[in-house]
């Protein structure tokens, strides 16, 4: 299961990012199935975002429900992969659903929620937008906006910010994950992916990270190889 990143759903294409990385899987032995969230090229539904939002969640697991139904899928070896904003995406339907085998993160976002205040990120899908004048306004960061009103910024001391960050979750982690980030991030900064190792170290959890000087968010050549063969590696351990 390919989950991709932020990528503004009016100029988003179904075939126009991450080829490089769903050949590499493709050729590798694996089924690769790259889906487009919803309000993405063809998918019905708004596009919502991840992090405030369970609708990428949702969309994710359905596709993996799908999967299982295919004669030439094994239904209890599947894995998950997430870029950027996926990375948040991944971690979160991982600890929903134990059906996830093995999970692996490139340069991932928003953990906990106190990791947001820190390091902040920068895509639309946090920009909270002008109070709507009318109940049918459809932009549906709207909903974020009211979760704002209604709980303040995010704050772990909060009770429901606690209730639905993560890292405070990963208890129901049953699987093993895979970070991989780059220390160049100029998108997603690497501190996300270091705090969410050390949460996993603290309990305990089955997981591996990686760190490259360089490859920018995208994890670029000379990087790239290396990172694949890795994540690779990782899902042939444990899907099997």
């Amino acid at each position: 299961m390919f989950n991709h990143g932020y990528i503004p759903p009016k100029i988003y294409q179904t075939t126009e990012k991450y080829t490089a990385y769903v050949d590499y899987l493709a050729r590798s032995g694996f089924v690769v199935f790259k889906i487009d969230l919803r309000g993405h090229g063809n998918s019905e539904g708004e596009a919502s975002g991840s992090y405030f939002s369970p609708g990428y969640t949702i969309d994710a697991i359905s596709a993996l429900k799908s999967l299982q139904t295919l004669d030439f899928v094994d239904p209890q070896g599947i894995g998950m992969w997430g870029h950027s904003m996926a990375g948040n995406l991944v971690l979160r339907a991982m600890l929903i659903e134990p059906d996830i085998k093995a999970g692996v993160i490139w340069a991932g976002a928003v953990y906990s929620y106190d990791d947001f205040m820190t390091y902040r990120i920068s895509d639309s899908t946090y920009q909270t937008p002008e109070p709507a004048e009318n109940d049918d306004d459809p932009d549906p960061r709207r909903k974020t906006r009211v979760i704002f009103e209604s709980y303040g910024w995010p704050d772990t001391q909060v009770d429901y910010w606690k209730a639905v960050s993560l890292t405070e979750n990963i208890t129901y982690l049953t699987h093993p994950l895979h970070i991989h980030h780059a220390e160049d991030d100029a998108v997603v900064n690497i501190g996300y992916s270091f705090d969410l190792a050390a949460k996993l170290q603290e309990n305990a959890k089955h997981y591996a990270f990686y760190t490259y000087e360089g490859g920018g968010h995208n994890l670029i050549s000379p990087y790239f190889d290396q990172a694949m063969l890795r994540a690779v590696s990782f899902f042939k351990e444990n899907l099997n």
